[in-house]
């Protein structure tokens, strides 16, 4: 390309790389999605085509982005996990950012009729911002993933309750927001215990029958053979296996690596992520080595 007088303004383009050797999650979040549900009245306290949607527009995400290696989800949230190897756009953050977000935003509009057959979507369109955050450590990153799935637990106990008094319990939003302040403020440690107890006692609803969907958000990865539990430890080889992941690869392996990733199903669980046992069973997510794909049935 010839040079004109005008190139200088390249230089004011600042570099905005993100940590090497760190977990890079990339956290998409809805924008307005208070007033965007209620536009088009999602189902109260959950609405499952909304949850669904969000799903498939994450699981396209990482079929497009194989250096993805897990995602998850809850209400109108999503973290995408990028290996602490992986270089993807040169780890540049503004690239990884917005070519995430665009991709799920794109795949959320495109498949909103789906799930919304006889709801055609009118502007003002939804939209999503996102952010990118490094973590250092292997337990950095599982208690970023443990801390969103505690949150959904205990915003899906709350509002499962709050819609109950309403629904059910033929409250207002102020009177059943009151009711629950009150328990709150008088219980403190105990409030998820009354709230179990609230709902079995005046509405015969079992919390812990409730879909997994709500009470655990959605874990999407690929569908790799599981190992065996307690053939290795994730808290002492996690670091090393990403160590030995970061060695030079020759072009070949690279290759026959990536044609295994695209090469695996995409599939949406509804999981414990906090327990070591859903990291020991999957190696695949600490090494960011491909595992092995499934036979088919």
């Amino acid at each position: 390309m010839a040079n004109s007088k005008y190139e200088y303004v390249k230089l004011f383009e600042q570099p905005d790389q993100l940590l090497p050797n760190t977990w890079v999650v990339v956290r998409i979040d809805g924008r307005g999605f208070t007033k965007f549900a209620n536009k088009y009245n999602f189902e109260k306290p959950n609405d499952k085509r909304a949850l669904d949607l969000m799903n498939a527009a994450a699981r396209q995400v990482l079929i497009e982005l194989p250096d993805i290696t897990i995602a998850y989800g809850v209400s109108d949230e999503y973290s995408f996990v990028l290996h602490k190897t992986c270089t993807l756009f040169e780890r540049r953050a503004s690239k990884l950012v917005s070519t995430v977000v665009s991709t799920f935003t794109a795949y959320y509009i495109f498949l909103w009729s789906t799930y919304f057959p006889e709801t055609p979507l009118t502007a003002p369109l939804p939209s999503f911002d996102s952010r990118a955050v490094c973590y250092p450590s292997l337990q950095n990153l599982r208690d970023y993933m443990s801390w969103r799935q505690v949150d959904c637990h205990i915003n899906n106990l709350y509002n499962t309750t709050f819609w109950a008094l309403i629904q059910l319990g033929g409250m207002s939003s102020t009177e059943a927001g009151e009711k629950l302040s009150v328990s709150l403020r008088s219980n403190g440690n105990g409030f998820s215990k009354d709230k179990n107890e609230l709902l079995y006692s005046q509405f015969s609803i079992n919390y812990n029958n409730e879909p997994e969907i709500y009470k655990k958000g959605s874990v999407v990865s690929r569908d790799y053979e599981l190992v065996e539990p307690g053939t290795h430890n994730t808290a002492s080889e996690g670091e090393s296996m990403a160590e030995l992941a970061a060695q030079p690869q020759s072009k070949t392996q690279a290759e026959n690596d990536g044609k295994r990733r695209t090469k695996a199903r995409v599939v949406i669980e509804h999981l414990d992520i906090i327990r070591d046992d859903f990291w020991d069973r999957r190696p695949w997510l600490l090494s960011n080595k491909p595992g092995k794909i499934p036979k088919e049935p």
